[in-house]
């Protein structure tokens, strides 16, 4: 009967042929020559195949054998994989991490801490979401996601507690071309209302009502930083960026810094943090991607 197929027949099966014969394989798994011999055989009768052609000096694999050593190998890997993994989160590993990371937030960033993660815990499985405004933090506030590494809103989240990551700039900007970059002087706020602004979207009903950051009644809203990347530099609108997503283009000018009166000519900042619910604190691997961004940013941004 196949179910009666058991882990020691196939972990015995597996290491006779790695070792290259029954009398190797007894002595990597500490047992008699004959036990090993033992389990082969019984394995071979419960499958009715025959794995070895044994007429040599040495064993061999048949071809159904080698068919088959394939299928032994990967079971014999995901118990072993089941059992690592059930003694990491018995210790308090987290089984997996889900994050949601702030559109604004550099992705560069978050690339070398997952690779860097995918090392130091290759038996956890990293879930990492990208959202703006509300729907970064609804995952995190609804249990979806462990943490969020997010940009801050002006609305309170009581259930939620934060630990600061760093500054992000945010620069007002527009194609050289736009009617706005023509200014010699500090632009007035009223001349803004004039021009279309593109401004990212919320996918969640969270700021429903609200509007941050808007300084025109003519708003084209956008679902991504790509795409609203794109608009900047066909002059379609105005509208503000992180400064690490327009550094280049405003070094090479196909994107300009603007003036704008009442806020400051280098742009202005928000600090990103990480936030998790209160009653679920990070576990060893949450608390080690926090203190890898925090200083992966810090680097990145000195």
């Amino acid at each position: 009967m196949l179910d009666g197929v058991s882990l020691d027949q196939l972990r015995t099966f597996v290491t006779a042929v790695d070792e290259g014969s029954f009398s190797a394989a007894a002595r990597r798994l500490n047992r008699v020559q004959s036990a090993v011999s033992g389990w082969v055989n019984s394995l071979e009768a419960q499958i009715g195949v025959v794995l070895f052609d044994r007429s040599g000096r040495y064993p061999k694999l048949t071809p159904e054998g080698l068919l088959l050593l394939t299928d032994a190998r990967n079971i014999v890997s995901g118990v072993d994989t089941l059992k690592a993994r059930a003694k990491l989160m018995a210790a308090g590993l987290e089984a997996e991490l889900s994050v949601v990371v702030d559109v604004f937030f550099p992705t560069a960033v978050v690339s070398a801490a997952a690779k860097a993660f995918a090392s130091r815990f290759p038996l956890t499985p990293l879930r990492v979401f990208v959202e703006g405004l509300g729907a970064g933090y609804q995952p995190v506030v609804d249990g979806r996601c462990n943490l969020g590494i997010l940009a801050p809103l002006p609305m309170v989240f009581p259930s939620l507690v934060s630990e600061g990551i760093g500054q992000l700039s945010l620069v007002t900007v527009a194609a050289p071309d736009h009617p706005l970059a023509s200014f010699k002087r500090r632009i007035p706020k009223a001349a803004l209302t004039k021009h279309v602004q593109l401004v990212l979207t919320d996918r969640s009903e969270l700021s429903a009502g609200h509007d941050y950051g808007v300084k025109s009644a003519a708003t084209w809203r956008l679902a991504d930083l790509s795409t609203k990347h794109a608009f900047l530099r066909d002059s379609v609108g105005w509208g503000n960026m992180p400064e690490h997503m327009v550094r280049k283009d405003l070094a090479e000018g196909t994107l300009v810094s603007l003036d704008v009166e009442d806020m400051l000519p280098n742009g202005f900042a928000l600090t990103m943090a990480a936030f998790h619910r209160a009653s679920e604190p990070p576990g060893p691997a949450g608390r080690w991607l926090i203190d890898d961004l925090k200083a992966r940013y810090a680097a990145e941004t000195q």
